[in-house]
This record gives structure tokens, C-alpha cells and sequence, in this order.
């Protein structure tokens, strides 16, 4: 998809940018050990040592956002388990009044995830914010995590956009770090991704605390592209 449009386009992750990652912490911290340990016949503190073992193999992988892999791996079908706790599921403060302010004012958004698509698409149906996005993509689909180059050059060749005039927002530093490899200008990390954690205190980019707070970059930059 060509953005004709003069203004920006704003890329969007989706959990701990979009969506409060309090949940998926919640999911793969909290639940998935007591569950691993019940099915297998373990302690507590064996199940959160052997999970624990597995992510980080896994760790920035594909493999480590496919509900599929994980439930084969585990034997606990782990997006059943996050369906099930759907409640939890919350938008990250402001989300929604930047999302009306940007569709207001006209600007292309994409959401691009490392979530697989089963995920994306239950999480997308409970919140209902589809209709916001001209593109949606999940990494899955690209065959690249976004924290590598194969997947800006799949995205890409998808959906053609212009690097210098994308903005775009992810919790993960090494995400941001692929993103500015491939040519990403704009690039914003987030100050709390998890309401259940405290703030950061540090980063290499920029960084959000409520959502809104992009508002100020994107009318900065259009003074500046009215006057030069």
C-alpha cells in the first residue's frame, strides 16, 4: 500500500506500546508456571526455571511469539489460556485519544507486531481498534521478527512506504535498533510498558510516558516542513 497522503505515517507496535503489557507479563510470568507445573508433576520454582530456560533460547526469535511453538513446547495450549483472560487485556494510558487524533487529523496508521497472527487477531476482535489501521501486519506473516532487516524489507515490498517520513513507536529497544538499521528516522520507545512495573529510567530514543505525548513531535514537524 503507497501512502500518498503528506503526512507521516505512524507505525505502531501493539503490546506494551498500544496495549498494556501488564497482561502479557500476567500470561507468560504468572500463569503459564502454575499451569506448566500442575500438567507436569513440578514445583513452582522448577516450572519458572525450565520456562524460564526455554525463553531464553527462544528470545527474539519467531518462535517466541507463536502460540503454536509454545504450546507444543509446553503442552499447554497457551492462547486458550490467553483467551481466557481476555478481561485483562487494556489499552496503555491515552491510547485512544491518540488514535481519534491522528485519524482526525488525517494521518496514515499502521500497527506492525511481533504477536502471531492468532494472537493479533483475538486481541484485535476483543478491543475492536482494527478499524483504525490501513495496515495491519504480524511478523508471522513476513517470516521475520521485527527486530531484524528481512522484516522492514518484507514490509516493504508489501506495503511501499518511505522510511524518512515514518514514524514509529515500539517498546523494545532492539526492535527500535533494527528499525534505525533499516533507515527509521522517528523512532519512540515507551517510559512503562507494564502498569505492573515501574517506569524506565533510560533509553537510547526517545520516549513516551502517555501516549499523547507524540502529538507535540508531529506538530512540530509540520511547522518546520511549513516554513522551510
Amino acid at each position: 500500500m503507497s501512502n500518498c497522503s503528506e503526512k507521516p505515517t505512524i507505525i505502531f507496535d501493539m503490546d506494551g506500546t498500544l496495549l498494556d503489557l501488564a497482561y502479557d507479563d500476567f500470561i507468560w510470568n504468572d500463569l503459564l508456571p502454575i499451569r506448566y507445573a500442575k500438567l507436569h508433576g513440578c514445583s513452582l520454582e522448577q516450572s519458572q526455571a525450565t520456562l524460564y530456560a526455554f525463553y531464553q533460547e527462544h528470545n527474539h526469535t519467531l518462535n517466541w511469539y507463536s502460540s503454536r511453538f509454545w504450546t507444543s513446547k509446553v503442552e499447554v495450549d497457551v492462547l486458550a489460556m490467553q483467551i481466557e483472560h481476555k478481561d485483562k487485556v487494556a489499552f496503555r494510558p491515552k491510547c485512544l485519544e491518540l488514535l481519534n487524533y491522528l485519524k482526525a487529523n488525517g494521518y496514515p496508521m499502521w500497527l506492525a507486531t511481533n504477536a502471531d497472527c492468532a494472537g493479533l487477531k483475538f486481541k484485535l476482535e476483543h478491543i475492536g481498534i482494527a478499524d483504525y489501521f490501513d495496515v495491519i501486519v504480524s511478523s508471522e506473516q513476513i517470516g521475520h521478527a521485527k527486530e531484524f532487516q528481512g522484516f522492514w524489507q518484507g514490509l516493504n515490498a508489501l506495503h511501499p512506504f518511505d522510511a524518512d517520513k515514518v514514524y514509529f513507536i515500539d517498546d523494545t529497544e532492539k526492535v527500535l535498533n533494527g528499525a534505525k538499521n533499516y533507515g527509521l528516522k522517528n523512532l519512540f520507545s515507551i517510559q512503562q510498558p507494564s502498569s505492573a512495573k515501574p517506569p524506565r529510567e533510560t533509553c537510547n530514543y526517545p520516549m513516551l510516558d502517555q501516549l499523547t505525548d507524540l502529538i507535540p513531535y508531529l506538530e512540530r514537524t509540520e511547522v518546520e516542513q511549513k516554513y522551510a
